[in-house]
C-alpha cells in the first residue's frame, strides 16, 4: 500500500511545499520506495510509493499525455490491461495499472470510477480548470480521511497522521463515494443491489459460488514482486492460500519467481492457529513460516500498534497487534505482498452470534450492516497493520463481483442450523467441498470460526485483560464518563488504549473516527439484541458468544472481572530458510 497526501486550494509558497513534504515523510513506512510531490498553483499531490507493479517506471504522481492532469493513486487495478485496450487513442508513460486512471478520467469524465475493479483511494486534480475528484474503493480496503482548512483548503491523506495536525476538522473519507470540487460535496459511486438491505432470493448454488471466489483470487495474483499468504488454518486464509497454490502455476507471477508458495503465521506457541496452519500448509505443499511471540511482545507494541491503526477500538487492536508483529517478519524475508482471508465472515454471517439470528432477514441486514462497516474495522487493521511496514494485504472476498454473487444468495441458506449439520459459513465450506478435487482436509474446512485475537492463542487477550488492569485503576474508570464522554471506555482494556490514543491524536475530530457501542463477539449494536444474556457480556470476543463458541467464557462472572494472567513463555528459536526468527 502506498501513501497518498494532498492540500487542495492552500496558501502558494515555499513555506506550505516544505510543510507537505514534512507531512508527507509521515506517510513513508507506507511506500518506502519512492517519493514524489507535484505543486500547480495553490494545488499539492505527494505519494509515498510501494512498488508492486511496474516497479521501474511507475512511480507518482502520474499523468496524461501533456501532464494537464495529475493523479497522486493508492491502491491495486486488477483490469488495468483490459481497461488500457477501451482507451486505444491514449499513450501511457509507465506500465503502472493506476496509470489508466488519467486518462479515463478525459474519456468519461467523473463517472469513470464503477470501471475500476480494485481496491484504490486517489485524488486527481485537473489543471486546465483547477478542478478535482477524490475516491475511495466500494468498501474501504484501502484507507483514506479529508480534512478541512480555516483557510479553505481541503486535505485528503492516507492516514490520520498526516492531516490531524493542520486541519480544523477531519473524518474518515466515506467508502464507495466521490468527492467532487465542482458539486463541492460526497456522491455514493457504489450502488450494488444488496446495499439496500432488502432480503434477495437467489437460490443457493454452490459452483456459482465457488467459481466467483476463485476468480476473485486469481485476478489478485497480478504482482512484479515476490509475494504470499497469511494463513492462520482457519477456513476463510485456508481457501484463499488452496486457491493461490491451485492456480499459481499458470500466472505471469510464478514465471518470475517460482510455483512454490510462501505461507505466513503468527501465533502464541501452542495457540489453535499454529496448530491448524501447520497442518494447511502441509496438505498444500507451501513453504511455511511460522512466527511466535510472546504476550510480553505484544504489550511492548501496543503504542506503536495504536499509533499506526490510529483507533481505540478493543477488538481492531487486539487483532492488529499479532498481524503487526508477523507483518515485520514478512517484509524481513523481501516479501512485499501478501494475500488475506478478511471479510468473509461479514459476507456470510460467520461470526458465532449470527447462531443466534432470529430469522434470515435480521440475518441478511446484519451481514449488510456489517459489510458498510469493514472499513472502521478489519479493513483498516489488514490495511494499516501491514502498511505499517511496508507490505500490502489483499483481501479476495471483499472483490465486487463476488460480493454481488454471495450477497443475492437467499439468505435462509446462510443461516446456521444444528439439526441440519450447518454451522457458521455452511455455504461457503459446501461450495469448496470437492471429494475429488479437494481443497482441504474435511475438518479444517469444517473448523469452528475463531477470531484473529482468539487464534493466536487464548491468553493473548487474557494477558492484555491483566496488563491493562495493572495500569487503571478503579478509581479512573468511576471518573471515565467526564474525562472521555464520547465513546466512554467500559473496561480498563478499552480505558488504557484510549490514553494512548488521545496522546497521539487529541483532536476531537480524532475521536470521532473510532466507531462505538454496545458488541458481543464482533456484533453489531443491533444485533445484540438477539439474545438477552449478552447484554451481561459484552465483549468482542468470539468467547463471548455465550452457548456457542466451544471455549466460551462462563455466563455468571461479568467480563471485566475474568481471571486473567500473563504467561510465562519461554523464547523459541526457528530455523527458517535464511532467517533465525527468536519468539
Amino acid at each position: 500500500m502506498c501513501g497518498i497526501l494532498a492540500v487542495l486550494g492552500c496558501s502558494d509558497s515555499q513555506a506550505k511545499r516544505v510543510r507537505v513534504l514534512e507531512l508527507s515523510r509521515r506517510l513513508k513506512h507506507r511506500g518506502p520506495d519512492w517519493s514524489g510531490l507535484y505543486q500547480h498553483g495553490d494545488c499539492y499531490l505527494a505519494h509515498q510509493r510501494l512498488a508492486i507493479i511496474d516497479p521501474a517506471s511507475g512511480d507518482q504522481p502520474l499523468f496524461n499525455e501533456d501532464k494537464s492532469v495529475a493523479v497522486t493513486v493508492n491502491g491495486e487495478i486488477y483490469n488495468h490491461e483490459e481497461l488500457r485496450k477501451k482507451l486505444v487513442n491514449h499513450k501511457f508513460r509507465t506500465g503502472s495499472d493506476c496509470d489508466v486512471i488519467a486518462h479515463l478520467y478525459e474519456e468519461y469524465g467523473e463517472d469513470f470510477v464503477d470501471m475500476l475493479d480494485g481496491i484504490f483511494s486517489f485524488v486527481l486534480l485537473d489543471t486546465r480548470d483547477n478542478s478535482y475528484i477524490v475516491a475511495r474503493d466500494a468498501i474501504g480496503v484501502t484507507s483514506l480521511y479529508i480534512g478541512w482548512g480555516l483557510d479553505g483548503s481541503v486535505w485528503i491523506a492516507s492516514e490520520l497522521k498526516g492531516l490531524n495536525d493542520d486541519c480544523e476538522h477531519f473524518e474518515s473519507f466515506p467508502p464507495g463515494h466521490l468527492y467532487s470540487s465542482k458539486s463541492g460535496g460526497f456522491r455514493r459511486w457504489y450502488n450494488p443491489p444488496w446495499f439496500s438491505e432488502v432480503t434477495p432470493s437467489v437460490p443457493y448454488d454452490p459452483l456459482v459460488l465457488r467459481r466467483a471466489f476463485e476468480n476473485a483470487v486469481i485476478k489478485r495474483l497480478m504482482t512484479d514482486v515476490p509475494f504470499g499468504v497469511l494463513l492462520s488454518g482457519g477456513l476463510d486464509s485456508s481457501l484463499v492460500a488452496s486457491i493461490t497454490a491451485r492456480y499459481l502455476a499458470g500466472t505471469k507471477a510464478a514465471k518470475q519467481w517460482g510455483s512454490q508458495l510462501h505461507s505466513f503465521c503468527v501465533g502464541l506457541e501452542g495457540s489453535p492457529d499454529l496448530k491448524a496452519a501447520r497442518e494447511v500448509a502441509d496438505y498444500l505443499g507451501t513453504v511455511h513460516h511460522e512466527f511466535h511471540f510472546t504476550v510480553q511482545d505484544g504489550i511492548d507494541a501496543i503504542e506503536d500498534v495504536i499509533y499506526h491503526i490510529e483507533t481505540y477500538d478493543v477488538t481492531t487492536i487486539r487483532a492488529s497487534t499479532p498481524m503487526f508483529l508477523m507483518s515485520r517478519k514478512i517484509k524481513s524475508l523481501g516479501v512485499k505482498m501478501v494475500m488475506s482471508g478478511e471479510g468473509s465472515d461479514e459476507i456470510f454471517g460467520g461470526y458465532l452470534y449470527f447462531h443466534k439470528a432470529p430469522n434470515k432477514d435480521e440475518f441478511h441486514q446484519e451481514t449488510c450492516r456489517k459489510i458498510k462497516a469493514l472499513h472502521l474495522y478489519d479493513c483498516l487493521r489488514a490495511n494499516k497493520a501491514t502498511s505499517a511496514w511496508g507490505l500490502e494485504a489483499r483481501v479476495p472476498f471483499l472483490d465486487k463481483e463476488f460480493i454481488n454473487v454471495a450477497m443475492a444468495i437467499d439468505p435462509e441458506s446462510k443461516m446456521i442450523n444444528k439439526d441440519e449439520g450447518r454451522i457458521e459459513k455452511w455455504v461457503l465450506r459446501r461450495a469448496f467441498d470437492d471429494e475429488n478435487h479437494p481443497y482441504l482436509p474435511k475438518h479444517i474446512l469444517y473448523r469452528q470460526k475463531e477470531q484473529f485475537s482468539d487464534g493466536v492463542g487464548y491468553s493473548w487477550i487474557d494477558g492484555l485483560k491483566a496488563h491493562a488492569a495493572a495500569h487503571v485503576t478503579d478509581k479512573m474508570m468511576l471518573n471515565a464518563s467526564n474525562i472521555f464522554p464520547h465513546n466512554t471506555p467500559t473496561t480498563k482494556e478499552a480505558y488504557y488504549y484510549r490514553m494512548i490514543f488521545e496522546r497521539f491524536f487529541p483532536q476531537n475530530s480524532a475521536r470521532l473516527t473510532v466507531p462505538g457501542g454496545a458488541s458481543v463477539a464482533c456484533s453489531t449494536a443491533k444485533a445484540v439484541e438477539w439474545d438477552a444474556t449478552w447484554k451481561n457480556n459484552l465483549d468482542p470476543s468470539g468467547r463471548a458468544a455465550l452457548g456457542v463458541h466451544l471455549s466460551a467464557y462462563d455466563a455468571e462472572t461479568p467480563f471485566d472481572n475474568k481471571p486473567s494472567k500473563i504467561v510465562e513463555s519461554i523464547p523459541l528459536m526457528m530455523e527458517i530458510p535464511g532467517v533465525a526468527i527468536h519468539g
